[in-house]
């Protein structure tokens, strides 16, 4: 049991320290500085090179007599134009344009020291089953912020119980596949980010079973840089009890 319980532990601290390697690249997260929505108006902003606008369903760069423009897709990974310091990462989200600034010399990627974690703990390894939707769903949730909208594909249901209660969460993803949850508990807010964390689940076994390892819980960009657009967990993932475990919040203030 003392074997298992250490590979268990250093398992764990191998993701641990895979996630602070991943939050540490130049130009990941971290290096978010701001967010600025776009119109129709050539505007100029202090971190981004040029002036850019919206003009119908793209985004345009001016910059040295020379205009570019872009058209990103709605919902995806920006597209990217570099400047000395980084790159402007150009978004679409729920209709709206956007720039966001990633600057390899951020002051929240210089400071980093590490994700806050919860000592990991075993019993907090859950086996749950998966329920397939007949057909896949699309869950919309709203997002950190205001006014803009996420659609998640929906694979089906995980059922599990803790504590002596049944409970139920909604898996995106596709069945037969691996999945992931937003949720919130009765951390959020107080010791974890109150948006969401996600978990990342295997692919289900034959017969449904899968393992919740929340202990893997991990935050999402927007627990560590104002510039993200991320989705809230929806109502049906917002679980009564308290999960100490996983990643806490990074921000001051947010955590004992």
């Amino acid at each position: 049991m003392t074997a298992t319980l250490d590979q268990f532990v250093d398992e764990w601290q191998r993701w641990h320290a895979e996630r602070n390697d991943g939050l540490r690249q130049p130009l990941g997260w971290l290096s978010l500085t701001a967010l600025h929505w776009l119109d129709e108006t050539p505007t100029s902003f202090d971190e981004a090179p040029g002036r850019w606008h919206v003009d119908g369903g793209s985004v345009v760069h001016e910059l040295d007599g020379e205009t570019t423009t872009y058209e990103p897709v709605e919902g995806a990974p920006g597209l990217e134009a570099e400047f000395d310091r980084g790159f402007v990462e150009i978004i679409r989200r729920t209709g709206r344009f956007g720039i966001r600034i990633h600057d390899r010399t951020a002051p929240a990627l210089a400071s980093f020291t590490g994700v806050p974690a919860y000592e990991p703990d075993a019993s907090w390894v859950l086996t749950g089953r998966f329920e397939a939707f007949d057909e896949q769903q699309v869950v919309t949730t709203g997002a950190v912020v205001d006014g803009l909208e996420h659609h998640h594909p929906a694979a089906g249901v995980i059922r599990f119980r803790y504590d002596g209660a049944d409970h139920e969460l909604v898996a995106f993803g596709e069945a037969g596949g691996p999945l992931r949850i937003l949720f919130t508990d009765a951390t959020s807010g107080v010791t974890t980010y109150p948006a969401a964390r996600i978990l990342q689940v295997e692919a289900p076994a034959e017969d449904g079973t899968v393992t919740l390892d929340f202990t893997r819980a991990a935050n999402l960009p927007c627990a560590f840089t104002d510039a993200a657009t991320c989705p809230i967990a929806p109502p049906q993932n917002r679980l009564p009890f308290a999960v100490e475990a996983g990643e806490r919040t990074p921000r001051a203030g947010e955590s004992s």
